[in-house]
């Protein structure tokens, strides 16, 4: 069966991009976590940050077979909020005992969501989690994106919205 759960960075839980990933997880019935509810540390060399939200959220995330990353664009990249969290993600890759736990990740489906004031998706933000997906052997499963330079309009993007959706139901994990 096929399981699905997003994540959502933003300032703004309420905002365009709140809205674009409300509207996906109500069409297929998923949760969403909001990064800015959890105390997700900084990415730290020495491993100091052990005790926050990062590893039972990650515990959480590695049930499903789709992870959904949802973000408006800030200055051609992610929120701050996702880039503590993917920067974490490190911890993976640099904590021996996390390592095997890491590995949960390969073959799984990383798909973005995302807001801006521009029709189409800046490449730099888009790379950003591509190549990241890639490193950690996620695949990568598409990507909607919705112009609010005129706030938040389903109409505009409807269509755009329901094929992202339909990809995501048609995934055969």
């Amino acid at each position: 069966m096929n399981t699905t759960i997003a994540v959502i960075g933003s300032a703004r839980r309420n905002g365009n991009t709140g809205k674009l990933i409300d509207w996906i997880a109500d069409a297929l019935g998923i949760e969403v976590i909001d990064l800015a509810l959890k105390n997700i540390s900084p990415f730290d060399y020495e491993h100091k940050n052990r005790g926050d939200d990062f590893l039972p959220l990650m515990d959480d995330l590695l049930k499903h077979d789709n992870i959904i990353f949802a973000s408006p664009v800030y200055w051609f990249a992610m929120s701050s909020q996702m880039k503590i969290f993917i920067d974490r993600m490190s911890d993976f890759l640099s904590v021996e005992e996390l390592k095997e736990q890491g590995r949960k990740l390969r073959g799984k489906v990383g798909y973005v969501v995302s807001t801006s004031i521009s029709d189409k998706i800046d490449g730099s933000f888009l790379d950003s989690f591509t190549h990241t997906f890639d490193y950690l052997g996620l695949e990568s499963g598409g990507f909607v994106h919705a112009n609010c330079e005129n706030g938040f309009n389903a109409d505009d993007y409807q269509n755009d919205v329901v094929n992202f959706i339909e990809s995501i139901k048609l995934s055969g994990k």
